[in-house]
Formats: structure tokens, sequence, C-alpha cells
């Protein structure tokens, strides 16, 4: 093999506390480690507002927690790259792995990528997605301020985000199909606090209706058999949140990984699936209990099981020591009180360490990017003004102008103002745009954006980068997002994406907090809504083929 650029002892694929774990005990072990993660660092975890069984830490949230996991890894030697796997050839020897950012190769491979919530199956359930129905209390609860809500479940989850939805519901109806809460009583007895919140059992929903969002629902009395029938008061709507567990993100994974009739990956007590050097960690095992404490330990033994596989092969194949030492100027843990504090401080959108890392991506850029604001008097615009300011001052890769043009004659005809579009370094427009400061969990999509209009971009396999081609007309995709929703990045990069390899393609990332008249308009009650054309409406997360077929 003439090049060990991207050959790893271990890659991971998932960064949740299972993937954490793993990348914290292989790179520890000073094997070279690289985690992939298609959305975001922290998983699903990540969601969860207070952790209080996780032992030796008396309280945390989830985001907080599994921050601290990545710094640590990546102390170790861990490297991070936000990318989709395509594809595996996991009988192979040496592993190799297709990306959206290119192949990677493997001596062993984590399979750590969760799961995903569940859906029930109920009457209206898929078609109301969006409009009325939601799985993701943090992302779109915001929708439902003093409207009537309902929690299906009776887990941890549905307790502690039909807690969350006190916030902004005028009521929370908890409907529990047991005859009482699956959570420890820890949990569920905090309810007790919260005058809004009703809970009703042995009950399960099995309709839910109306003409453009929710205005009833039908629900059954498990231990009588009888129905009975909410209806919003005439003018409202109303929002039913399914908390009823999850399924494991196994679809994607070739058949030849083993797994039950449910899709969870069978393993051995060390991790190991039935492939050689291929092992699995976390939610997306069979297992009895789905914990943080539990992923952790699947990630370690995981790790600690595949190092000697890596050794092995190391030694039957002469390859070289593959570990980089990661280069540190201060410890991590001021690296992440440096952080805390910069936010804390409210001095700037960027923390010090955000910009060091953006430092070493911005040297990857092929080439230079312009953003070219149209802004107006708003104090959005004045945001954006200094969010620019700070970018701009990390790199001479990225520079920015305020648009002197008349709007009516600029060629925007009408678009949302203010607004963020990229330019490539011939000036051209790259067809996309940020309608806010693209902050929260957005702040990733527009560094990527920057990439992709920069080059080389994110990679795009000849099939796909055929089809985005074919495309012809004028096209346009608007991703009515939360800064807080988990489930928005993808698809904004997916549109984004696209729009950047097509010159037929125009993609918009809104952010509805500024724009609440597109909640009306086109009837938002979740995120991310897509919007294609102006004309057809789809609710939920989609990668680049994904939206291409919406295209």
């Amino acid at each position: 093999m003439e090049t060990h650029n991207r050959l790893y002892d271990a890659v991971i694929i998932g960064a949740g506390p299972a993937g954490l774990s793993a990348a914290i005990y292989a790179a520890r072990a000073k094997y070279r480690v690289l985690v992939l993660e298609k959305n975001k660092i922290g998983g699903q975890i990540t969601i969860t507002s207070e952790i209080v069984n996780y032992p030796g830490v008396e309280e945390a949230g989830g985001k907080e927690l599994t921050e601290h996991m990545r710094v640590q890894a990546e102390g170790f030697g861990a490297e991070f790259v936000i990318a989709e796997v395509l594809d595996m050839e996991l009988e192979k020897e040496i592993k190799v792995l297709h990306t959206t950012k290119g192949d990677y190769e493997a001596l062993g491979v984590i399979l750590a990528p969760g799961a995903n919530p569940r859906k029930l199956g109920f009457q209206g359930e898929k078609e109301f997605q969006g409009r009325g129905v939601a799985y993701c209390a943090t992302c779109d609860g915001e929708f439902f301020t003093g409207k009537d809500v309902f929690v299906i479940g009776g887990g941890f989850a549905a307790v502690e985000e039909g807690i969350f939805l006190t916030k902004y519901a005028r009521k929370v109806t908890m409907i529990v199909r047991e005859p009482d809460f699956t959570c420890a009583r820890t949990v569920s007895d905090k309810l007790k606090d919260y005058d809004k919140i009703e809970t009703i059992f042995e009950t399960e929903i099995i309709e839910a209706g109306g003409e453009h969002a929710l205005t009833y629902a039908v629900f059954k009395n498990n231990a009588n058999g009888e129905q009975w029938r909410y209806d919003a008061p005439q003018g409202e709507t109303f929002g039913i949140f399914v908390f009823a567990g999850y399924v494991p993100n196994t679809e994607w994974i070739s058949e030849s990984v083993e797994r039950n009739e449910q899709g969870y990956l069978i393993t051995d007590m060390d991790r190991k699936t039935n492939l050689s050097g291929v092992y699995a960690a976390g939610d997306v095992c069979v297992k009895n209990l789905r914990q943080v404490v539990t992923a952790v330990a699947d990630g370690a033994i995981a790790a600690t099981s595949l190092e000697r596989i890596a050794s092995e092969l190391h030694s039957r194949l002469s390859i070289p020591d593959l570990y980089k030492a990661p280069e540190k100027s201060e410890t991590e843990s001021e690296k992440v009180r440096e952080e805390k504090e910069y936010f804390t401080k409210g001095e700037g959108f960027i923390s010090n360490e955000i910009r060091q890392q953006l430092a070493g991506v911005f040297t990857k850029f092929a080439s230079g990017v312009t953003v070219r604001a149209w802004l107006n008097d708003s104090s959005l615009s004045g945001e954006i003004r200094g969010f620019l300011n700070e970018l701009t001052a990390i790199t001479d890769k990225v520079t920015w102008t305020e648009a002197a043009e008349d709007v009516s004659e600029s060629g925007l005809n009408g678009m949302l103002l203010p607004a963020i579009e990229l330019l490539d370094s011939a000036g051209k427009s790259s067809g996309i745009y940020f309608h806010g400061v693209p902050g929260g969990h957005e702040f990733n999509s527009f560094i990527i954006a920057l990439y992709n209009v920069a080059g080389p971009g994110q990679e795009l396999d000849s099939q796909t980068l055929d089809k985005i081609q074919a495309l012809s007309g004028k096209r346009n995709i608007k991703i009515l997002v939360s800064l807080t929703c988990t489930m928005c990045p993808e698809s904004v990069m997916a549109a984004q994406r696209i729009a950047a390899a097509s010159e037929h393609v125009s993609a918009e990332m809104i952010d509805l907090s500024h724009f609440p008249d597109l909640k009306e308009r086109y009837n938002v009650m979740s995120v991310p809504c897509i919007v294609i054309d102006d004309e057809k409406v789809v609710f939920g997360r989609k990668n680049v083929e994904e939206m291409l077929e919406l295209l």
C-alpha cells in the first residue's frame, strides 16, 4: 500500500456516547482513530436536558456531557469528520468505507449509529407529520405555544419531553399504554409538580386527523375497549408528540452483518459482530438496557476488542504505526472552560476553540468565497454584520460585502431579507442563501456550504452527480428550520450540496424565528419543513438522494 493517509486503525460510525467512548479508548491506546458522524456530535442524548443517573456526574445536560467526551477523544488524537456513510466493504481484511467525503480504509470498524424515534403507525400519523404530529419537543415545541398537546408514551423520554412542553403548551396530556409509567418512579414523580400535565393510563391513540392541520384525535381505553375523541376548540389546532421508544438505525448497513428480527445488531460479549474486525456498540445492539452508561461501556469494550485485531494486522501485513499524536497548546479542560466563559460573557458569535478549529478547515479551501449580505434596518441585519465580521477575521479565504444594488433590480426578486448569499471566487452566485445568523445546529451546515462553494467540496458519487446535473429549469428549495433542531442540518446540507453542484438549483436556509409569517403560509408545525418551488411542502430529515427525489 503506497499511502496510509486514509487508512485508520479504527473507524467509528456514530458520535453518540458509544462512539465517543470507543474513540477515547482506542485513541488513548495510541491507535489512529476516525469518527464519522453524518449529523452532529453527541447523538440523540443531546436533546436531553437533564442526566442525573450517570455515575460520578450528579447532573448534566446531554449536550454538555457528550461535548466533554468529544474534547477528551480529540485530546487523545481521535479525528472527527461530518460525513454520511454510503456503503461499506466489511468482509475484506482491510475494510473500505465509501462516504460523502470520499473513501476511508480501516483495520477495524465499530458500528455505533444509535436508533431513531419509533413511529406508531396510527391512522393519520404519516399524513400529519409536520402538521401537528411531531417527534422532538426541543425542535418543535415552540410551534404549539398556547395549544393543547398530547404526549404518547410512558418512558423516560416521554416524561422528560412532556415536562419540557409545559413551557409552551396550554395543557399536556400524557397517553400511556401501560397501567403505569415504564421509567423510574423518581422520574415520573416529577410530573406531580406540573399542574398543566394530566396522565391517562391504559390508553392508546388510534387515529388523528383534520383538514390542513390536526383538529381531532381518537383514543382507545385498553382496559374496557371504549373509544373517546378529542376535538380542538373551534378555530384551533393541537399537537401530538410521539415518544414511543426507538428503532435501530440499521437499514443502511449491509445484510452481511447479522441482526435480530427487530433489526438490532447481534454481538458477542466483546461486542464483535459475525464479521471479523467489525464491532457494534450502543443502542444499535441487542441488549436489555439502553442508557448512556451502557452505551459508553459498549464503546470501551468494542474498542479494546478491536485493538487486538488491529495489532495482529499491523504485524502480519507489515503496516507501519498510523498513530499521530495530537498537538496541544493547552489542556482540554481549559478549552472547555474557555468556550463556556466565552459564550457566558456574550463576547461574540464564535468561541476561541471554534476559531482554532475553523483555521484548520479553511486551509483546505481550494479557492476563496465571498459572502454577499442583503441587509435592511432590522436588528437581525446587525447580528449578521457582527457574525460576518468575526468569521472573516479568522481567514482570508472568506470575505464579505454588503450588497449595494436596489433589491428590486438585483435579481433577488422579492426574496426574504435579510439574506446571506454565497459567491464563488469568480463572483458568481452559488444559489445558496441563509436567512438569519447560521448559529446553533446550523453553524456546521454553513461552514460546509462555504467548503462546497470554495472546493473541492463534499464528494459525490458519479451516479448522484449525474442526477444533479440532469436537473433543468429554475428550481428552488427552501428549508425552514429552528436553530435548536437536531434533524434540520442534514436537510439543509443536502439542499446546499445540490445547489453548489447545479446552476439550476437555489437553496435557502430560513430561521423561522425571524420569519414567523412563513409558519402560517406553509402550515408549519414541525421542522425541518422543505418547500420545493414554493408549491410542494414536505416535512422531515432528508439526505441528498431523498432531496433529489423531491425535485
